[in-house]
Order: structure tokens, then sequence, then C-alpha cells
């Protein structure tokens, strides 16, 4: 028997899949700030959910997704990261920007937690209809 509604808890799985690379990703431009002439990485999560979601990939959690960001060959092809451009040139050329970076790893936790909120709440209430019948 298969249960009804599951797109919805697949789509927040590849969310939250995507956010925890974001994550990653920027804790490693954190890590790096000191770094002369390291260059701040990141990607458009929307672009990336966008090509997840597109079909036909098997995107369970710990799947592709989470290896075509670390350059896996999977299937599909990985989201572009992106390059930060500096608000303010440095003398080692590095291009972390510690406040935009604090940001950015803030919200992407709160977004990370919501979402885990929501697939909890999906679960909540497929168990609750399956006590039912």
């Amino acid at each position: 028997m298969s249960l009804p509604n599951t797109g919805s808890i697949d789509f927040l799985g590849q969310a939250l899949v995507l956010r925890s690379e974001r994550q990653r990703l920027i804790a490693s431009n954190i890590a790096n700030a000191d770094t002369p002439g390291y260059v701040a990485r990141d990607f458009d999560f929307a672009q990336a959910l966008r090509e997840a979601t597109a079909g036909g990939r098997d995107n369970s959690l710990g799947g592709p997704i989470a290896g075509d960001l670390v350059g896996d060959a999977g299937a599909g092809s990985p989201p572009r990261l992106n390059y930060a451009l500096s608000a303010q040139t440095s003398l080692d050329n590095n291009t972390v920007d510690m406040d935009r970076e604090r940001a950015a790893f803030a919200d992407n936790a709160l977004k990370f937690e919501s979402t885990l909120r929501f697939i909890g709440s999906k679960v909540s209430d497929q168990l609750a209809a399956m006590k039912t019948q």
C-alpha cells in the first residue's frame, strides 16, 4: 500500500539535503576567512531545488543530491557554485565577508529548522491518518 501525498515529503527531503549542503559550504567560507586568496562560494538554492525536483532522479536523503554537490558523478548535473563578489577589497585577495556569511549561515539554519518541522508535521499527519483507517 502506497502512502498518499508523499510527494511533499520527498520535496521537503530534497530541500533538507540542499540546506545541509549549503550550510556546509557557508561554514567552509567562514573557516577560510583568514586564508589568503580564498574566494567565497555559494549556490542559488532555488535553482538547485528546481533542478533537483525536475524529475527522474532518485533524490532520497543522502542520495545523489549531496553527491552532486560535492562533485561525484551522479545522475544529473550539480548546482553551479558561484563566486561571491567582495564588497570591500582586501590586501590578501580573500573575498569572505564575515557579516554576509554570518547572516547567510543564520538564515539557512533557520530555514533548515523550519524544513525539519514541516517534515515532522507531514509525518505526524500521515501517522494520524493511518491510525484512523
